[in-house]
């Protein structure tokens, strides 16, 4: 086997490669639509090695999305529009004119002013001129879209002065909630549900949790605790948990808790 160069160069000929005439049969067959759904995995699995803490499979990671960036970045240039290296220029030439406190004569002194900063060079390039909310993508999870979205309207002026007036806010809508849920109205019952799930969004941007990460985590403990319970239930007495009273239930639920499934 032809030995390939190594480093950043190296990859990207091994993409080339795989593209070429001669090249790997799936690798020439894909199109940047159909990457979207690999990117996508990939970065969740990046995700999750993030949070494990895990250095190696960081690293393994890190790859797989570089290679799905290199990719589609192959793929534009088979188009003629741009290649990795218009990428590569393109955001260094971006990172230099967003951080004139880095390298020019700007100050910021706090993460806030830099913020403040970032917003008001993107609005002289004539980004997101139309509104302080354009640029979200449409595409992000609901909890994650919600959180830029209401973090884009504070930077504009438009937000609460403190925690407990979204608290107050939240005992709003649960009251609103309630009355639609008595009045057994669908629409309103979804209106209202959508409210409070913007207000606690509201609540986590207040003391400083990303609700996108707050509600995986709880899901993964969920998902521990749950299947210890299932363990456990079948090595105790070998009956399912749908078998099993409310009572027995939560007795597994905390013990799965007790033995540090979270």
């Amino acid at each position: 086997m032809k030995r390939q160069p190594s480093g950043f160069t190296g990859l990207v000929g091994i993409m080339d490669a795989l593209r070429s005439e001669r090249g790997c049969p799936w690798d020439k067959e894909q199109s940047a639509r159909t990457l979207i759904a690999y990117l996508i995995e990939e970065t969740h699995e990046l995700i999750e090695a993030v949070e494990e803490e895990n250095p190696d499979k960081i690293r393994e990671e890190l790859g797989d999305v570089l290679f799905q960036l290199l990719f589609l970045a192959r793929i534009e240039k088979e188009k003629g529009t741009f290649d990795i290296y218009d990428v590569i220029a393109g955001i260094s030439d971006k990172m230099v004119t967003r951080h004139p406190h880095v390298f020019g004569e700007g100050v910021c002194e706090t993460a806030a002013e830099v913020l403040k900063q970032w917003g008001e060079i993107k609005k002289s390039e004539g980004r997101h001129e139309e509104s302080s909310l354009s640029g979200v993508p449409r595409t992000l999870p609901s909890l994650l879209r919600a959180f830029m979205i209401t973090d884009r309207a504070s930077r504009a002026g438009f937000d609460w002065n403190k925690t407990g007036e979204v608290l107050e806010k939240l005992d709003e809508e649960l009251s609103e909630f309630k009355e639609a849920v008595s009045l057994n109205d669908p629409a309103k019952i979804e209106d209202e549900l959508g409210d409070i799930l913007f207000t606690i969004v509201n609540i986590a941007r207040f003391v400083q949790v990303n609700p996108e990460d707050a509600l995986r985590k709880t899901i993964n403990r969920f998902i521990g605790r749950f299947q210890h319970m299932e363990q456990s239930a079948k090595n105790l007495n070998n009956k399912p948990l749908a078998a099993m009273t409310a009572a027995e239930m939560d007795a597994l639920w905390e013990a799965a808790k007790r033995e540090g499934f979270f």
